[in-house]
């Protein structure tokens, strides 16, 4: 008996099993880890936490403390109950103390033993299975005898009188053979299950692998969406600026004026109170050998002033809006080549394009200037003159790339259609209908196309350009990389064939950044 009170006192209260790695609460009750920790999850959000045994309230989720002297005891009653643990039942007849249970009789309704199971009958109608603790289960609940038998068409297992009765003319089988086929049909959705799971973790870990892609890209993109919104502020400044010094410099002219106003009228009052004391005079030798003061001259003088005053004006708001309006754009435009473009991609020049005093670096991205002839064969592809165009063409989507120059006095940077002449002057860049650039020459900026020139503004100062290309939209944009990014020009065209990148290169080497982008 005292085997048998021993075993009680290692049931966890939950499971009604031995206690599988015990652990107690505060109250000092125990139970299994799992056990505990799955009714401590039903609780959660309910603001209380409590005990199974004693609904002992705890407002936070209580620490679980391992009980090692239990965890002893239950290892030590397990060592000498090796297959107790097994199955959970014990044998029926052995009422002294629990012992495992070998078999179960679905006749007699009990389970034995392997001493009782050498006693036991060993008759047709005594059917012997696993042990178990649902024996009830396993007769018909009508006629009390044991299912042996499975109706297919009713799906449900039957006794051999239920087979002769109302499931007669049924197809029937053994329930061990209809067992079978359902492991059979198992297997195969299990086959299906475990392919249809192999697949889900591909999945999965080509989505963990997209995130983490993700994850790096959207760090660098923070970073420069961080940045651009800084220089944006930085820029909207800058133009606020301007706006506001364009409005005050009205003011201070007309300060200017009145100032200048107030020193005419100090000087007139003077030149009246001079007057006034000559007209009181007696004496008339001294008034008329006094200068004349008060003569025509100078009122006309007053008046020309007084026609300045008018001239002043109100304030050219008109002119205001233009300069907002145009600082805006620039903003805009420099956002906008941002958003669409933004994927690195590299541009490479095609040295069987290049002039034979033109030098190619290995990496296929700088250009310079060579006294020296490189005697490349020549072939119809080949310019005449210091020029060259990239391997790669665009005939679709957003493009853009930097150029930069280094010590270069003379050059020419734009796109250009593949049938370009490569020899006379109507192959140069820009010198064509074909071909579009930005030339820089002694310092002085332009845009040319088809011969035609647009100079551009004498203050630039730059030895970066950026090349924006929207095929679609027929816009080519220049920007000098300064600080702040500044709008040079777009050229606004109908692009009917791909465009190559185009160099060329009068005095000094020009180099096609890395930072292409498309």
């Amino acid at each position: 008996m005292a085997s048998a009170d021993l075993r009680q006192e290692l049931d966890c209260s939950i499971c009604l099993n031995i206690y599988t790695d015990p652990v107690n609460l505060r109250c000092g009750h125990n139970f299994c880890r799992v056990c505990i920790d799955r009714v401590l999850d039903t609780q959660e959000g309910s603001g209380v936490y409590t005990c199974p045994e004693c609904r002992a309230e705890c407002q936070e989720r209580p620490a679980l403390q391992r009980n090692i002297t239990l965890c002893n005891i239950v290892g030590s009653f397990r060592s000498t109950q090796p297959d107790q643990e097994e199955t959970g039942i014990f044998c029926t007849y052995c009422i002294h103390s629990p012992v495992p249970a070998s078999k179960s009789c679905l006749h007699c309704e009990a389970s034995l033993c392997d001493n009782h199971l050498r006693v036991h009958s060993k008759s047709a109608e005594h059917i012997l299975s696993d042990p178990t603790t649902s024996l009830g289960n396993r007769k018909c609940s009508v006629h009390k005898k044991i299912l042996e038998y499975y109706c297919t068409e009713d799906a449900a297992c039957i006794c051999v009188y239920c087979a002769v009765g109302e499931h007669r003319g049924h197809k029937v089988e053994p329930v061990d053979e209809a067992s079978e086929k359902k492991k059979m049909k198992l297997r195969n959705v299990l086959q299906k299950l475990i392919t249809k799971r192999e697949e889900t973790e591909r999945r999965v870990q080509r989505l963990q692998e997209r995130r983490r892609e993700h994850q790096e890209k959207a760090a660098g993109v923070a970073e420069r969406v961080t940045s651009l919104f800084r220089d944006i502020r930085r820029q909207l400044e800058d133009l606020e600026k301007r706006v506001l010094s364009e409005i005050s410099r009205k003011e201070e002219r007309i300060s200017d004026l009145i100032q200048q106003l107030e020193i005419k009228k100090d000087e007139l009052s003077r030149k009246m109170r001079h007057i006034e004391e000559l007209c009181k005079m007696s004496d008339p030798l001294t008034v008329l050998q006094e200068p004349d003061t008060g003569d025509l001259c100078d009122i006309e003088s007053r008046e020309r002033h007084d026609d300045r005053v008018h001239g002043v004006g109100d304030l050219d708001v008109g002119l205001i809006s233009g300069k907002l309006h145009t600082g805006l754009s620039y903003i805009i435009t420099g956002i906008n080549v941002w958003v669409y473009v933004q994927e690195p991609a590299d541009i490479l020049l095609d040295a069987t394009t290049a002039g034979n005093n033109l030098h190619i670096s290995g990496d296929m991205k700088t250009a310079s200037r060579s006294d020296i002839n490189q005697k490349r064969p020549e072939t119809p592809e080949r310019f005449q003159y210091n020029q060259v165009i990239s391997a790669s063409k665009f005939s679709s989507g957003r493009h853009c790339w930097e150029v930069e120059v280094r010590k270069s006095g003379i050059w020419r940077v734009g796109m250009c259609y593949p049938c370009i002449d490569r020899r006379g002057d109507q192959s140069y860049i820009g010198d064509n209908d074909i071909s579009w650039c930005l030339c820089r020459n002694s310092n002085q900026y332009s845009v040319i196309h088809d011969r035609k020139v647009i100079r551009l503004p004498d203050n630039i100062r730059c030895d970066r350009v950026r090349i924006y290309l929207d095929y679609k939209a027929g816009q080519l944009s220049f920007y000098a990389l300064c600080d702040p990014i500044r709008h040079l020009h777009t050229i606004t065209a109908t692009f009917t064939e791909p465009l190559h990148a185009a160099l060329g290169v009068g005095i000094g080497c020009i180099q096609i950044s890395g930072r292409v982008r498309s």
